[in-house]
């Protein structure tokens, strides 16, 4: 079974950046998953997709994040990672890794107005 555990979340100035990272263990790497993902939920709204990356390298976002979000990989140390740049207030969400069919626990980043 996949664990995955999120860090890097926090408090960051609206406008500025944070950078979340996902390590996995157990027996399923991150180099041989079939789809990395990332998701964000906030209080009483539905978990939103925010970021994919295929097997081959291929990315892909949504229109509100795109430009701003970055995924990429490690996969000599089996992490995942997303660049968030430009943080808007309302991205004060609880952000989850997927690899695969597992979820991550989460880790909130606030942003601060």
């Amino acid at each position: 079974q996949v664990q995955l555990v999120e860090s890097g979340g926090g408090l960051v100035q609206a406008g500025g950046s944070l950078t979340l990272a996902c390590a996995a263990s157990g027996r399923t790497s991150i180099a041989s998953a079939y789809a990395m993902r990332w998701f964000r939920q906030a209080p009483g709204k539905e978990r939103e997709w925010v970021a994919q990356m295929m097997p081959g390298g291929s990315t892909y976002y949504p229109d509100s994040v795109k430009g701003r979000f970055t995924i990429s990989r490690d996969n000599g140390n089996n992490r995942l990672f997303l660049q968030m740049n430009s943080l808007q207030t309302e991205e004060k969400e609880v952000y989850y890794c997927k690899v695969d069919d597992e979820w991550g626990l989460g880790t909130q980043v606030t942003v601060a107005s």
